[in-house]
């Protein structure tokens, strides 16, 4: 057999891909490439079947050589990774080389007595040629990511350079000046950071990559506030101590972002997460079923510490001064019941053991079958208690009581009042604190657990600073700032306390067996750069920090009203209903513009806002004409109530359409257009949730009649006689949505490297 055109390579070819960009871009590559491999090896070949395999030969070479040109740019504009880009794009260009030789079968159809070495002749080759052109594609693609990484390293010494600035400034027009550059590269860094928190794979780093850019959003504000606080009142002790926690907490997130990306095992990294009840009894579980396998695999001993080691973490529980006494014995009797058990269990375990049984035996069967019951119910009220308690605060507190005593008593300059009631809000921060501990411990994911964590540190962290905010402006109660610098406390406060009602919520999804992430509704591609979508003569522009800022409430606004049509929409037994499935479209939409307030998700730019506006209110539209054949079944007083709301719904989803694609100029109208658009799509949130009550009840109600009542006919001729013409129009466009998912699917599939990279 020839030699293959190809040298053996010392590339890794077990390089790990870490993001979900690197692992797209390969994946059309693997198929060619598996293609080529796996032919048809039948001793006679068609030309149709030799030009097919000389087409993926040289689609895959031109492709590699793109690809590769591109990879050497890179490599010329960054001299630290020439060498190695260099080693790698020269082992792809030879590798594409190789399969472009192996595959040109074109004049080999008469027969290959010419001696030329070709896929058919040597598959070994061919092997070779792919591995090493996979390895080395991988190996710069890998390369540049790091491009990446040093993207935000790059950004975050920029933002801590001018971070030290802002700490040293004496004067407001030195403070607004570096302010305003200060804006700009938290802008910067925050979209940087966005798409990679989107790209990584990892869900725990992702969670934590979260946690980290919450905190920088609501500490630039903060910082905002503070700073100005400090430089009006520059002798004011408290003003000193608040600002300097905010500085030291954006600092501390900035260092975590880049352990992240960079995989740096520093102390941040180190901290390993506190061993969950969940994790525990999940670990538990697992070595008692595994003895039906093996009796011998573990020992009774080790089973038994495991449990005392599950047990042990309840104490979190019990021991908590605001565990109500029916709650602690409960846990305690469930954890005595385990205990038990677990010993029969083990009873039956010795006794198999000793007749050296292969397997399980009957007794424990139901040993192994009891145990696992037991823990499961020491799961469930371990759920129960810790949700039950976070709930009863989330209400307590959503008055929101002591924040505006504070306020009250900082306003008036009544420094005892604000002691005693800094003392009231000190108390309910502790409950916070230890509610989240609870909650992590049965949160059910890594992700949920690390939220958790950061919603902890956040109310432990904020309360502290509220009360230092609310000393100042005791002090100096007619200062403007100060009050304004309390505020934006309390504002921190009362948005952790909703984040907290979400992250119950998705607790609750995970241990009823749901998802306990949000979907999200891809109504939009990325384009690659020359893509017709760019020469829109409209400037695509993103949001400043301030803008995100004043935005921020009406995007969380969003965010709390898609859960609750998620919610409404779960109540419903028909979950493929047109109605539910285009409210869910609206949820996950208006869910998606929630986060572009944020500087995260697939909508980068106001144009692409917009864009999802048009999606949106076209989806709406398509649930008036859902609802409008849904209300066709219904008498006139539940009719018109339906209508009405219908009809709300309609005028609201042309108001938006309108507005989307009403054209503006300047930073001004473009912010006010955005404004609108979400304010718009907050009233549509609004008004669906209206409807999917009403429509659910009586929807329940008429197949309860038709079912139970005995009167089908009356109900099919009723039907049959409303039944309305189909209409044509908005209405009853069944795509409408020019972007959908399928769209993006095909786009994804057409890009080539030189574009995925």
């Amino acid at each position: 057999m020839a030699s293959s055109p190809c040298g053996n390579s010392n590339f890794d070819s077990g390089l790990e891909i870490k993001t979900r960009s690197v692992e797209q871009t390969l994946i059309p590559l693997v198929s060619q490439i598996t293609t080529l491999i796996n032919h048809k090896d039948k001793p006679k070949k068609s030309e149709r079947t030799l030009a097919a395999i000389h087409r993926v030969g040289q689609a895959v070479s031109v492709a590699v050589g793109r690809f590769v040109a591109v990879g050497e740019a890179i490599a010329t504009e960054n001299q630290e990774l020439k060498d190695e880009m260099g080693q790698a794009c020269f082992e792809a260009r030879r590798a594409g080389d190789a399969i472009a030789q192996l595959t040109d079968v074109g004049s080999a159809l008469p027969s290959q007595s010419d001696g030329r070495v070709t896929v058919f002749s040597d598959r070994t080759g061919m092997v070779k040629a792919a591995r090493l052109l996979l390895s080395s594609v991988t190996k710069v693609l890998v390369l540049a990511d790091r491009i990446v990484i040093k993207q935000i390293i790059t950004s975050r010494n920029k933002v801590l350079v001018t971070l030290d600035h802002l700490e040293r400034v004496s004067t407001f027009q030195e403070f607004v000046q570096i302010f305003s550059q200060f804006g700009n590269e938290m802008v910067e860094f925050a979209h940087l950071t966005g798409d990679r928190q989107n790209d990584l794979k990892d869900e725990k780093k992702k969670a934590r990559m979260a946690a980290a850019r919450a905190v920088l959003e609501k500490c630039t504000m903060m910082l905002l506030t503070a700073s100005k606080t400090c430089l009006r009142h520059p002798d004011c002790e408290s003003a000193r101590i608040n600002k300097d926690a905010v500085f030291h907490r954006m600092r501390c997130a900035l260092e975590q972002v880049i352990e992240i990306v960079t995989e740096a095992r520093s102390c941040g990294e180190n901290k390993i997460l506190p061993a969950s009840i969940y994790d525990g009894i999940k670990d538990f579980k697992s070595s008692v079923e595994c003895l039906r396998e093996n009796l011998y695999t573990s020992s009774p001993q080790s089973v038994g510490s495991q449990l005392e080691a599950l047990v042990e973490r309840t104490e979190d529980f019990t021991d908590s001064a605001y565990t109500s006494h029916e709650q602690r014995q409960a846990i305690l009797g469930l954890c005595q019941l385990a205990r038990q058990d677990t010993q029969q269990l083990v009873h039956a375990w010795v006794e198999a053991q000793s007749v050296h049984a292969k397997e399980a035996t009957e007794d424990m069967e139901v040993a192994i079958l009891k145990t696992c019951q037991s823990v499961n119910d020491l799961r469930r009220e371990l759920h129960k208690v810790a949700v039950g308690r976070a709930s009863d605060l989330l209400k307590v507190h959503g008055e929101q009581l002591p924040l505006r005593a504070l306020k009250a008593a900082g306003a008036e300059g009544n420094l005892e009042a604000v002691a005693e009631y800094s003392r009231t809000l000190t108390e309910q921060k502790e409950q916070l604190v230890e509610t989240c501990r609870l909650l992590c411990h049965v949160s059910g994911s890594e992700p949920l657990e690390i939220t958790c964590i950061h919603a902890e540190e956040t109310f432990h962290v904020i309360g502290p600073q509220i009360i230092s905010a609310a000393q100042t402006l005791a002090l100096h109660p007619s200062s403007k700032i100060a009050k304004e610098n309390l505020e934006v406390f309390c504002e921190a406060w009362e948005s952790q306390l909703c984040d907290m009602a979400l992250l119950l919520r998705e607790i609750n999804d995970v241990f009823e067996g749901r998802r306990g992430d949000k979907r999200p509704y891809l109504s939009l591609p990325r384009p690659g750069k020359h893509s017709l979508t760019n020469l829109k003569t409209a400037k695509a522009v993103r949001l400043d920090a301030e803008e995100q800022t004043s935005m921020a409430k009406l995007g969380l606004e969003l965010r709390l009203l898609s859960s609750d049509v998620d919610t409404e929409v779960e109540k419903w037994e028909e979950q493929e209903h047109d109605i539910i499935r285009q409210s869910q479209s609206l949820a996950s939409m208006a869910y998606n513009m929630h986060l572009f307030t944020r500087g995260e998700g697939l909508l980068k730019t106001t144009l692409d806002l917009f864009h999802q506006a048009e999606v949106l209110s076209e989806e709406g539209l398509q649930l008036c004409s859902s609802v409008r054949t849904f209300s066709t079944q219904l008498v006139d007083e539940e009719k018109s109530l339906v209508v009405t709301e219908m009809e709300k719904l309609v005028a609201l989803c042309q108001q938006l359409q309108m507005g989307a694609k009403t054209p503006v100029q300047g930073k001004t109208a473009t912010f006010q257009k955005v404004d609108a658009s979400i304010q718009t799509t907050r009233g549509i949130l609004t008004v669906v949730l209206s409807l999917l009550p009403l429509c659910n009840k009586l929807n329940r109600k008429y197949k309860s009649e038709r079912s139970s009542l005995g009167s089908p006919q009356d109900w099919r001729e009723r039907q049959d006689a409303a039944t309305p013409v189909k209409e044509e129009g908005p209405l009853n466009s069944k795509n409408s949505n020019g972007f959908g998912v399928k769209s993006l699917e095909q786009h994804m599939a057409g890009l080539n490297l030189l574009e995925s990279k």
